[in-house]
């Protein structure tokens, strides 16, 4: 039986390439990775993507369903995400022209990522 540690390090590793193959489907799509992980005291966001003048602020989930991702993003998840996009947005020195929009990219097994755009509509 695995250890609560080897646990921990397994969904950490299944996230990080989870996060690698929603950047890929972006970058097909045209986008450009800003930030992966960024972090702040606010909390954290998983990508940021751009392409012109919008703004992709990405939230990866790597489950057994589309619904299971759904699911997984929380109130108190958007508004930590939405605090650190804030901070994000801040920082960027055209914020006046920039269109943020914060999206969902389920990784599901043995398909290629499902991009929800505007995710925030999708919760319970």
């Amino acid at each position: 039986m695995s250890s609560f540690r080897e646990k921990k390090q397994k969904a950490f590793s299944r996230g990080i390439w989870a996060e690698r193959l929603a950047a890929l489907a972006l970058m097909l799509k045209g986008f450009r990775i800003m930030e992966r992980r960024y972090k702040t005291r606010f909390g954290e966001i998983d990508l940021i993507a751009r392409r012109g003048t919008l703004v992709l602020i990405v939230e990866v989930k790597a489950r057994s369903s589309l619904q299971a991702a759904m699911d997984a993003v929380s109130h108190n998840n958007l508004q930590r995400i939405e605090a650190a996009a804030d901070h994000w947005l801040a920082r960027q020195p055209d914020r006046n022209k920039l269109h943020l929009r914060f999206d969902l990219i389920a990784v599901l097994p043995r398909r290629w990522p499902v991009h929800i755009p505007a995710a925030t509509h999708f919760q319970n």
